[in-house]
C-alpha cells in the first residue's frame, strides 16, 4: 500500500520483488488505508503487519494458523512475558493504560491494543462500521470485535528496533486521541441502549 509515500518506497519494494501489488491509496491514513486494502484484497485471509522492519513477516504463519483453527480475529501482542526492550518506557505505559481502558469497559483481555500485527477474514472486516482513518482506527476495530463477541486469540509476535523512517505519531496527542476513542464507543453504546430501553 502506498499512502503518498516521499521516500522511494515503492521503487525499493519493486527493485526487491519485481512482480509485487501497489495499491495507491486515495487519500492519507492507516485507517484508510487498511480498509482501502482490504476492499482491494482477492484473498479471504488478511494479514496485516507494519512496514517499518519492527515485526516479523516470517512469524506470520501463527496469525494464519490461527484464523484457520477457527478464530475470528488474530490480534498480536508483544506483552505476552515481558515488555520488549527497544520499546520506549513511555510508549509501554501508554499501551498499558489503553488495555486496561479496554478490559474494563469492554471485559475484554487484552495484553497489547496497539499491535499493528493481526489477521482476519475479509468478511467479518466487511460487517464491522469503522469510522476512523487514522492510527486510532486500530483501537476502534480491537473494541469493536470485542463487543461483536467474535472468538479472539492473542497472538504473541517479535518487535525489533525500527529499520525504516520515522514514525508519524506524537506519542502523547496519539495516545489521548486513543484512549477518547475507547471511551466515546463506550458511552456511545450506553446512550443507544438507554434509547432503546426508554423506546
Amino acid at each position: 500500500m502506498d499512502g503518498h509515500s516521499t521516500d522511494n518506497t515503492v521503487e525499493v519494494a519493486k527493485k526487491i520483488r519485481p512482480n509485487i501489488r501497489v495499491l495507491c491509496q486515495p487519500n492519507k491514513g492507516k485507517g484508510e488505508a487498511l480498509k482501502y486494502g482490504v476492499a482491494a484484497s482477492k484473498s479471504n485471509i488478511i494479514v496485516t503487519l507494519d512496514a517499518d522492519g519492527t515485526y516479523l513477516s516470517e512469524e506470520m504463519d501463527r496469525f494464519v494458523e490461527a484464523i484457520i483453527d477457527g478464530y475470528d480475529f488474530a490480534k498480536g501482542t508483544r506483552f505476552i512475558d515481558r515488555p520488549p526492550d527497544c520499546m520506549p518506557r513511555n510508549r509501554q505505559l501508554g499501551n498499558k493504560i489503553l488495555a486496561m481502558s479496554s478490559n474494563l469497559l469492554y471485559h475484554t483481555k487484552y495484553t497489547d491494543i496497539c499491535s499493528g500485527y493481526y489477521a482476519f477474514r475479509k468478511e467479518l472486516f466487511s460487517e464491522i462500521s469503522l469510522s476512523s482513518n487514522g492510527f486510532e482506527l486500530e483501537q476502534e476495530l480491537f473494541v469493536k470485535i470485542a463487543k461483536m463477541k467474535c472468538k479472539i486469540a492473542e497472538v504473541p509476535h517479535s518487535y525489533k528496533p525500527r529499520m525504516y523512517g520515522t514514525s508519524k505519531t506524537r506519542d502523547f496527542r496519539q495516545g489521548i486521541k486513543d484512549l477518547l476513542w475507547i471511551a466515546s464507543l463506550f458511552f456511545s453504546t450506553q446512550i443507544q441502549a438507554a434509547n432503546r430501553s426508554e423506546d
